[in-house]
């Protein structure tokens, strides 16, 4: 299976890829991505293995609701679509990072592209873990030796084009995901049709299995908010076409990456149809179950969505070495394209070493839960980039909704990994595990929210009131 994945995308790879393929996606002859195929690049760049298996899990435990949350994530691209379409149009900026030094000055730009940094970095070794537990269980002779050639090989075909490589691959990996999905659908299909024609788990769904799934379904909603503009897989993506063809495609991604999740989130279902332990997850248990060929199956799935990832990951590393750390406004030349293939090379070692924590007594599952809190520790990106357009917006602006969602997420990280008790329950709204993380991120996104406008609201006045006063005379 690996085998068949490796030659369908080092023949759907371009050889060859000059500065403005590598970072902007162009062909040779200096064609942008179409709609469709850029609409497909960033959906199925965002179906990674880790998402697939998470909405396997949620439905698992939650019901359908599990998998209709999870799949709300892709609301994200409508909102960045937006977003960026006015940055675009109205401040001609060709990154976020250019736009943040224009707006907000450099040393915001410089917070922002550490996040990204780090955001980068949990991108490899997440997606490679989920790969390679198909092939042996975890610290396993064939689990690292899956490690070392699914990153070499995506690795290979992606310094080789960059973005462009990345964009033209994600096409095929697309068809094969979707491919695979049917199959899945079609196999699993008998599991959950009773006799009656109703599903099979809907009895195992309880009422506060659905309430605890529509807590999560609203928290991913409220994190769409701001969730999209930290992940520079999708953002890169909004600078590669015109501002009118980047919103269609990326509406379209938002369609594509939904659907696809939520027909991969059925497999939750039919584990709790057949009662089937998720151990060590569903992605892995429910093949298990159903014997080679689903497990071959799902191995495809994990391979074609992982490396969707992996690619584009490496590319927007790449890009953000030779061109966003430097906020460069520029054409990108060959040197620039010479440093991106070295961070390449960095980023594919430096991000599979945390791999090598669990031979650390609790570091593993730390390391694991310290990446969860991303989503709310970045909340107030959403009035930054969404009400940037108001007068007096500035650097303190910046400040003042950045930091309190950065100190909320690390208080919900010390109470995860630490067990302190800093939060108070008052703050919780819905119900179940995650009714805390929904209302501190209500709470703490109208916070940030309203501190941006008051302090833009003051800036305004502010200037306004020391303006100097004109004169009618003529000199």
């Amino acid at each position: 299976m690996f085998a068949a994945y490796a030659l369908i995308v080092l023949r759907a790879t371009p050889r060859a890829s000059g500065p403005m393929g590598f970072f902007g996606g162009h062909s040779l002859s200096g064609r942008s991505p179409g709609v469709w195929l850029l609409g497909a690049s960033a959906a199925i760049s965002w179906v990674m293995a880790k998402s697939v298996d998470n909405a396997m899990n949620l439905t698992a435990a939650f019901g359908y609701w599990g998998g209709i949350g999870y799949a709300s994530y892709w609301l994200a691209f409508v909102v960045v679509a937006v977003a960026v379409y006015f940055i675009r149009r109205y401040g001609h900026d060709n990154s976020l990072a250019a736009f943040l030094e224009r707006k907000y000055g450099a040393t915001a730009t410089r917070l922002f592209l550490v996040v990204i940094g780090i955001r980068l970095f949990n991108e490899i070794w997440s997606n490679t873990k989920v790969a390679a537990l198909y092939f042996g269980s975890e610290g396993s002779t064939p689990y690292w030796v899956a490690v070392i050639a699914f990153t070499g090989l995506t690795l290979y075909y992606a310094r080789r084009g960059g973005l462009r490589s990345s964009i033209v691959t994600d096409a095929a990996q697309m068809v094969l995901i979707a491919l695979l999905l049917v199959v899945t659908l079609v196999v699993l299909a008998p599991g959950l049709i009773g006799a009656t024609g109703t599903g099979a788990a809907a009895p195992l769904v309880s009422a506060e299995m659905r309430m605890h799934g529509i807590t999560f379904a609203v928290l991913a909603l409220v994190q769409t908010l701001s969730y999209g503009f930290h992940d520079p897989v999708l953002t890169d993506r909004a600078f590669v076409s015109p501002p009118h063809k980047m919103v269609a495609s990326f509406v379209l991604a938002a369609l594509l990456g939904g659907a696809l999740i939520a027909g991969f989130s059925v497999a939750g279902l039919y584990a709790l149809a057949e009662n089937i332990p998720a151990t060590p997850s569903v992605a892995v248990a429910v093949p298990m179950a159903l014997g080679l060929g689903m497990m071959l199956l799902f191995n495809a799935v994990m391979l074609a969505s992982a490396g969707s990832t992996l690619d584009s990951t490496l590319a927007s590393t790449a890009k953000f070495t030779a061109r966003d750390w430097r906020v460069a406004r520029a054409v990108p030349t060959h040197k620039d394209q010479q440093r991106g293939r070295r961070a390449m090379w960095i980023i594919a070692l430096l991000g599979n070493l945390p791999l090598l924590s669990l031979y650390i007594k609790g570091v593993g599952p730390a390391v694991i839960a310290a990446t969860t809190i991303s989503g709310t520790a970045i909340m107030g990106l959403a009035p930054i980039f969404l009400l940037a357009w108001l007068p007096g917006a500035g650097r303190l602006s910046f400040h003042v909704a950045l930091w309190p969602g950065v100190v909320i997420g690390i208080a919900l990280a010390l109470e995860r990994l630490a067990g302190l008790d800093l939060i108070p329950d008052a703050l919780s709204l819905g119900s179940g595990p995650y009714a805390q993380t929904l209302g501190i991120n209500v709470w703490g996104l109208a916070l940030c929210t309203t501190l941006f406008l008051a302090t833009t609201i003051a800036t305004r006045l502010r200037w306004g009131s020391i303006q100097p006063v004109r004169s009618n005379s003529v000199s």
